[in-house]
């Protein structure tokens, strides 16, 4: 272990590499969120009903439907895996390496082990609402630390004091909007946990009513729009960078396209693939959402700092005295 762990060490990885490993990680957790919504649309949570075998003496799935389906996903489960591990590897050889990108790549994996743990108690409790609710929404928060962590890394490791592009109020309001879209993704989850899709015709349900969490899901999403186009809004009106209104644009269009499809899908009685789209899109939206709120403070390097002040301090020396009347 020694032995490896030292030749860890004498390898390096140049920061533009590691941030390319670290979007893999980002798209592959983003995949598995979409794959784990087919398995539960397709009625195949069940495909498979041990773990981690697909059966009690097997380890590879049948050559049947559903099986297939299951053991599909945790395929790209391993795949997943590897991503996060190689997150690991190479924020520690990274050169420089940094403490915060190595504490975020462990975060992934610890995520993942407790991913790994929680899809089996989910099997092993036979798609309880609870654990398949539970088991979405760490998805969702590995998809969070796998953003922050590829933004980070494009830091520069020499970087000065951090700089708001936009007034210190419009921070906090990207942070509601953040809060929204977590909160219409929690109340995504009770919608799906009460309707007819839960990984198999047998599974419990959640006892509410899908009329009326569906209309409390919808009352959030429209909260989450409001706030969004009056944070763009606000954001256009004192002329915020380009960059950022980008951003903004970019997730409000994923957001109406999620907002279309969730109303489309309630009144053409939830079709399956639709639900499949619709929560590929979530991950989507929620991962251009932190994109967005994170894209409003920079990192410029200590130099870039440095030769600003000077600059600025230069110019200051440098205007003429004023001429006697």
């Amino acid at each position: 272990m020694r032995q490896v762990l030292s030749t860890i060490r004498h390898r390096q990885l140049s920061p533009a590499a590691y941030r390319r490993i670290t979007l893999l990680a980002v798209w592959a957790l983003g995949f598995i969120i979409l794959t784990g919504g087919a398995v539960r649309v397709s009625g195949s949570g069940l495909g498979c009903p041990d773990w981690p075998n697909c059966g009690r003496q097997q380890l590879v799935a049948p050559w049947q439907y559903h099986a297939m389906v299951e053991f599909g996903n945790r395929v790209v489960t391993a795949i997943v895996s590897i991503a996060v591990i190689l997150s690991v590897l190479g924020a520690l050889v990274r050169c420089p390496r940094r403490r915060d990108l190595t504490w975020l790549s462990w975060g992934l994996v610890a995520g993942v082990l407790a991913q790994i743990v929680l899809g089996g108690e989910t099997v092993k409790h036979h798609l309880a609402p609870g654990f398949v609710m539970s088991h979405f929404l760490l998805s969702i928060l590995l998809l969070w630390d796998a953003v922050v962590l590829h933004h980070r890394a494009k830091w520069p490791d020499d970087r000065g004091r951090p700089r708001r592009l936009v007034p210190a109020e419009q921070i906090v309001m990207s942070r509601i909007v953040v809060l929204a879209a977590g909160v219409v993704i929690f109340l995504g989850t009770v919608v799906t946990s009460s309707g007819p899709h839960g990984g198999d015709p047998q599974a419990r349900r959640l006892s509410f009513s899908l009329h009326d969490v569906a209309r409390l899901h919808g009352s959030a999403v429209m909260l989450f729009l409001f706030f969004t186009l009056l944070t763009l809004g606000t954001m256009v009106y004192t002329g915020a960078p380009a960059s950022v209104i980008r951003a903004g644009e970019v997730m409000l269009v994923a957001l109406i396209t999620q907002g279309t499809v969730g109303y489309v899908q309630y009144f053409t009685g939830v079709p399956a693939w639709l639900v499949a789209i619709h929560i590929g899109l979530a991950a989507l939206v929620w991962a251009l959402t932190l994109r967005f709120a994170l894209s409003l403070v920079e990192h410029p390097p200590a130099s870039d700092v440095t030769d600003a002040a000077v600059a600025a301090r230069f110019a200051v020396l440098s205007k003429p005295d004023p001429v006697p009347a």
